[in-house]
Parts: structure tokens; sequence; C-alpha cells
């Protein structure tokens, strides 16, 4: 890109600069309306052209560079720190990012991360197969002979069968960082990429980022991103540090897609959502899990941080995915592969292109596209999904939750997020609700408070869906639906967002562990904890039956079923609280009158 096409938003002017928006356009209006800056509009929104900005912000956005090279330099001598370490590094990061599309910015620096994660891990195992070699009373791997030591090294099936990918010489991290100050690190970046696909075609075909060439960035940012990611070591300590990289490469993928705004919802799930929707489902070893709108895939990654938590096997699960954006399905594989979860994860439209036609999961986790149009037309007039009716074409919702129900085995249960709509809505898609209410197949509803999702505002619920309700893992709940209203359980992280605390997610999560006759805690699956006796409390939690649902009209929202929390009582009398209200109003109305003379004695001394 020459230096004429290049833009600027006044997004990222504000940012770059740590000023407010305001600030820059103050600043720049005069000149963009003279012409002396020159535009182009975007909706409402201006493109600046960079080499049209008056001298003195080109000065400033150089200066900016040149410390946030700098900071990554510095960051990457710092010795290594666990708090605040991920929000280190994306402040190094998105500095040098500059005015590069965060859409587009976000494949390179998740793709070194990822980079550097199947190199250590190459690291890893290469040092452990010396240690073998070298040593006379291992019989199994001892060789003497150096050079023989050296082929042995460079077999890949050595590596293969640990579940390690063989890294090249040429895709290798310290390769590359020898590399890191040359003007065409992105070239040895790309044929690092592309070196990595080819030894290891099975599971990264097409799925590396490639375009480190084609993105404008200097190649000193380049340079210092490898310099920053060189940061996470742990001396080999390989499980410790294939969680850190995890933790990164997921702390990224939520600010990108915050960055992004409504777009990065299509690929990022807020992690306390999926925590939450994980905890009440409890996935167990050798479970089958699907997830037909995978996104990155934070499901999967959380159902095995799940068992890893409560010390089972986290790749003793059997993990499938669609996804029909093949951007983010790399971005998911990626992911996977930090985090050594492995399965069958493929590209398609999940309306017309099942992918899994004869899969029956033990569990459905999603977090599918609201609201959205589809074609009802372009489906067989037999699919085996569409048992409770065919929606509307302008509105997906139904076919989605019909698609989790058909894939479940006879005992699955399925956890997913769906838009408020989905829960009141009448006409045709009620009509599917209702069936799919009389078939007794909702077993828990929890109404999340709004603002969970970046920068988009739409109220969300969580559905739970089982096949059996009687299947002896939980007590007999048949006829029964739990409603939990959270809207009032958040924490605010900022004017924008709320979130889940783990101790909100366990409160939860050990309501619905408590109506289902469990152990208090996630400790449930290890047979440890008390069994909590549920009681609906009103304005949080109601067991309701169907009959209860059906006199609602087959509404499932949680607050018409929990009802309003009791005031609490603060022992002060009515008279007197009236007293000192009545009071303090008389105060402020006094005060009024006080600040109302001075402002007319000031005015009359301007003459006004």
């Amino acid at each position: 890109m020459n230096e004429s096409e290049e833009f600027i938003t006044i997004n990222d002017l504000a940012r770059l600069l740590d000023v407010s928006r305001q600030a820059i356009q103050k600043q720049l209006q005069g000149k963009i309306e003279s012409g002396e800056v020159s535009v182009k509009r975007l909706g409402k929104q201006y493109l600046i052209k960079m080499h049209s900005l008056p001298q003195d912000f080109k000065d400033r956005l150089e200066q900016v560079k040149k410390n946030a090279a700098e900071n990554a330099k510095e960051l990457a001598t710092k010795p290594q720190k666990d708090i605040n370490f991920e929000k280190d590094l994306w402040a190094a990061a998105d500095k040098l990012r500059g005015n590069v599309d965060p859409s587009e910015y976000k494949y390179i620096v998740l793709g070194l991360i990822f980079l550097k994660y199947v190199s250590d891990s190459f690291y890893q195992q290469r040092e452990k197969l010396k240690k073998w070699m070298s040593d006379p009373s291992n019989k199994k791997y001892y060789i003497s002979d150096e050079k023989s030591q050296e082929k042995l090294l460079e077999d890949k099936e050595m590596y293969k069968r640990e579940s390690v990918f063989y890294i090249p010489e040429v895709a290798r991290w310290e390769f590359l960082r020898s590399k890191a100050s040359l003007p065409d690190i992105a070239k040895y970046i790309e044929e690092a990429m592309e070196a990595i696909e080819k030894e290891n075609p099975e599971q990264l075909t097409n799925v590396l980022p490639k375009n480190f060439v084609r993105i404008p960035l200097e190649h000193y940012v380049i340079g210092e991103l490898v310099n920053i990611f060189s940061r996470i070591q742990f001396n080999q300590d390989e499980e410790k540090e294939k969680d850190m990289l995890g933790r990164v490469y997921e702390y990224f993928l939520g600010q990108f897609a915050s960055a992004e705004g409504k777009r990065g919802g299509e690929f990022f799930t807020p992690r306390p959502l999926v925590k939450l929707l994980v905890e009440v489902l409890e996935p167990f070893e050798n479970s089958r899990v699907l997830d037909p709108a995978c996104g990155s895939g934070g499901m999967f990654v959380q159902a095995s941080n799940f068992l890893k938590e409560h010390h089972k096997d986290p790749n003793r699960i059997a993990i499938y995915g669609q996804e029909s954006n093949e951007t983010t399905l790399r971005l998911c594989k990626m992911n996977l592969a930090i985090r050594g979860v492995f399965g069958k994860i493929e590209f398609g439209n999940t309306y017309y292109d099942d992918k899994f036609p004869e899969l029956r999961a033990d569990f459905t986790l999603a977090n599918p596209p609201f609201n959205a149009e589809w074609d009802p037309d372009r489906l067989n007039d037999k699919d085996p999904r569409i048992v409770y009716g065919t929606p509307p074409s302008g509105n997906a919702n139904f076919m989605w939750i019909q698609h989790f129900i058909h894939h479940l085995a006879p005992n699955g249960m399925a956890g997913f997020v769906m838009a408020n709509g989905a829960l009141a809505v009448s006409g045709k898609e009620g009509k599917i609700r209702e069936k799919i209410i009389e078939a007794d197949l909702v077993d828990v509803i929890i109404a999340c408070p709004p603002k969970l999702f970046y920068n988009v505002s739409l109220p969300v619920s969580l559905w739970f869906l089982t096949k059996n309700k009687e299947t002896g893992r939980f007590r007999n709940r048949k006829g029964e639906t739990l409603f939990i209203d959270a809207r009032e359980t958040f924490t605010q992280i900022s004017r924008k967002q709320v979130s889940f605390t783990d101790e909100q997610i366990q409160k939860i999560a050990n309501t619905v562990r408590a109506w289902r006759g469990q152990f208090s805690s996630a400790k449930a699956s290890e047979g440890q904890g008390e069994v909590e006796e549920y009681k609906d409390i009103p304005g949080f939690c109601k067991s309701a039956t169907l009959e209860e649902i059906a006199k609602n009209g087959y509404v499932l929202t949680p607050g018409r079923y929990v009802g309003v929390a009791p005031e609490i009582d603060d022992g002060i009398p009515f008279e007197e609280k009236m007293e000192k209200l009545t009071s303090e109003l008389k105060q402020y109305f006094q005060e009024g009158e006080k600040l109302e003379k001075v402002i007319l004695e000031n005015l009359d001394k301007l003459n006004y």
C-alpha cells in the first residue's frame, strides 16, 4: 500500500495519541472542512489520508511508533510475571498495530502466538529425546553414536507419536528470532507457516495465516512482535507454558473481539458465559461434544479445562465442530492446537450442510448467530431435524434449537446462548417452542444481564435442554423446569460491558446443582461436598411444572416465574424517613435559590 492510499480513522488516531475522539475532531474539523486534510467518508465515519495530516500529527505518530518499539524491547527483557502478563503483551502489541485494521492484525498476532507454541512444544520434545538417547539406562532410546542421535532427532515420527507438530528448521522460533531485525522478516514468517503446513498436512492444511507480506506493517513492528512473544518461557515447564500461551491467545481473541465491535461476536463468546454453560452441563470423560457454530473453539477449550480442573484426562473428550466462516475456522484450529485439544472441525453452513448427520452427542454447546435470516426452501422435505415445525425465513433461532435437539444422544444435554426474543415470541415460532416444552425437553432457563458481549447490549438467555430427565445421573426432574433470573447478578467491568465473576458463576451453577439433587459445588462429579436442599428464592429462582408453564402461555421468560425479590426492611419507620427526606428537599430548594441569586448578580455585572 503506497503512501497516498494509507488511511487512518479518528478512533485509531485517538487511541495512538492517547486523547479523546472529541479532541481529535476539534483539532482537525476546520482543516477537514477547508480541504487541507483529505478524507474519505465511510458511512458516518471519516477515513483520513495519512499523508494529508498536519506535520505535528505526523511527528507525534512517528514518536508513538518509536516509543512502542522501545517499550516492546523493554517488555521482552523483563522477567516473567504472571499477574497482568496478558495485559502487558496486549498493550505493547496494540500500540504497534498503528492504523492496521484489527480484523487483519489479529491473524498476524494470533498466528505468531501459534508459531511460538508449536515451536516450543517441538523444542521440549526434542530435549526429552536428547536426554533419553544420552541415558545408558534407557534401553528403549539410548544411542551412543552422536550422528545417529542427530538423525533420530529429525525423525518426524518421534514427534507425531507424542501429538507434537514436527517443525522444520526454517520455522523454529529461534531461527525466526535471529531474523527479527531484517527488513524481510515477513517473508521468513510466511515461509515458516508454509513449511509447518507442509509437514503437518492432516491438521494444518490452509489453516495458518500467510498474509504477513501483504499487510502494511513496517518490518520492525513484526520483528518487535517476535521479540514480545519470546518472553513466554518457563524453562521447559511444558504444562505451565501451554496454559500461559492458551491464556494469551484467549485474552487476545477477546481484545480483538472488543476492537471489532459487533463483528467480534462472530468468533468469540465471553469466557464467563462459556464457563457457566460448561459448569451447568458438567461434561465427563469419553463424552462426545458438538458445537455446530464453533467460532474460535472456546466451548471445546472450556469443556477440556473442566475435565482438567476435576482431575480427569482433558484429552479424553471427542469434539465435533462446524463453522461457516473460513478465517474463523482457522482461528479455531490454532486455538485448539495451542491447548492440545484435537477433534473433527469442519467447514460448512450448518443449516444446509450438516457435516455430522449421524452424530448423537452427549453434549451440545453453542452460541449460534441470533435472529439470522435463512432459506427453509433449501432444506429437504424429510430433513430429520425439523420435528417441531419449520421456522420462518426471517429468523433461524428455532432452526438452531431443533438442530441441537436432533444431535443429542438418548441421555444427551444441550446448553446454548439464545437471544431473549425466543423465550416469548408468538406465532409460528411460539408454536414450535410450545411443542418443545410439551416434549419435556426444557431443563433450565437462565436470564442473563445485558452487555455481556463486547460492544453489544443485546440481552441473552442460556437454555439447557435434555433428552431424558430420568437418566439417574441427576434426580428425576420429569415435568419440571428450573428458571433463574440472573439479570442482577453481574460485575461491571466498564461502561459498555459487564461480566460474571467465578463466585457468581458458582452461585448460579450451585442453584442448578441443588435443584438436580447434586452436591453443592462442581465437586459433584468427584462425589465430594454436601447435597444442598433446593428452595425457590423470590426474584432469583423458581422450579415450575409443565402445567404452570402452560398456564403462562408457554412463555419461558424467567421473570414471569421467579417473581420479585422482597424489599429488605431497614427498620426505619415510614414517618421518620419522610421527615428526613422533606428536610433534605427543603435544604436543596434553599441552596438552589442562593445559586440562582449568584448567577443573576453575575449576569447583572456583565450588563445582561
